[in-house]
């Protein structure tokens, strides 16, 4: 039987309301075997896993997203558009920015600068904002709290570039406030709002940009256990 997509062996129906999206395939595996109850595969076209089954109760799905705009504007499309998938929370790593962000800490992402021009494809007459579902935030931000987590809300930067020619470009998106680095979030958010979706990023800080301090990749799957968390008691059915 043709599947639906290229990329996305699931049918009608698999897949939840709510999917957590991580990048790395083998991290949707790991989270959908360690979190979920009954976890059943229902995607793997190019070792992409998708995953569904049930948390405390609720139905919610894992899907990796693989790295950078491209990838997870595929992904992302498609699971809104063909999947009847409402609300996307990007779950990941980031590279901070704020001088304030410590190794471990949360970011979630209010809205999402880029240098990526995902954007264009929309012919929009000036300069688009790309912002998360404001339900999805107010609640991450309440389940923060409720655990005494680290956190910050405001702007990530999704880079087209990890190794960037110029290896001081990242100080102009400090100066303008932007919290952390990463790679996905802004096609994201694009994709929920031309669908009339909701989306949100929540990012783990793994590396702080300009001091060289990373974390290890034991102590990521540890710090990685509160995001989830958190991401998971926000899934909606």
């Amino acid at each position: 039987m043709a599947t639906i997509t290229p990329h996305n062996g699931a049918e009608k129906g698999d897949f939840a309301k709510t999917v957590l999206m991580p990048g790395d395939p083998l991290r949707a595996k790991f989270i959908a075997e360690t979190y979920l109850k009954d976890p059943k595969l229902v995607t793997g076209i190019r070792n992409v896993y998708g995953y569904t089954g049930t948390y405390e109760g609720k139905r919610v799905s894992v899907m990796a997203s693989g790295m950078g705009i491209p990838s997870i504007g595929i992904y992302s499309y498609e699971l809104y558009h063909f999947f009847d998938v409402e609300s996307i929370i990007r779950v990941g790593s980031a590279g901070a920015y704020h001088p304030d962000l410590k190794l471990f800490d949360i970011v979630i992402g209010m809205g999402a600068c880029t240098n990526s021009n995902y954007a264009a494809q929309f012919n929009l007459p000036g300069t688009f904002a790309p912002i998360a579902d404001f339900g999805l935030v107010r609640k991450a931000v309440d389940a923060c709290e409720a655990i005494g987590a680290r956190y910050m809300v405001g702007n990530l930067m999704s880079s087209d570039v990890f190794y960037d020619d110029d290896p001081e470009a990242w100080k102009n998106w400090r100066k303008m406030g932007v919290l952390a680095a990463e790679m996905e979030a802004a096609a994201l958010y694009m994709n929920a709002a031309r669908c009339g979706k909701k989306a949100l990023a929540i990012d783990t800080i793994s590396d702080i940009i300009g001091t060289k301090e990373e974390t290890t990749a034991e102590q990521r799957q540890t710090a990685f256990d509160q995001m989830i968390r958190i991401a998971l008691s926000i899934a909606e059915e």
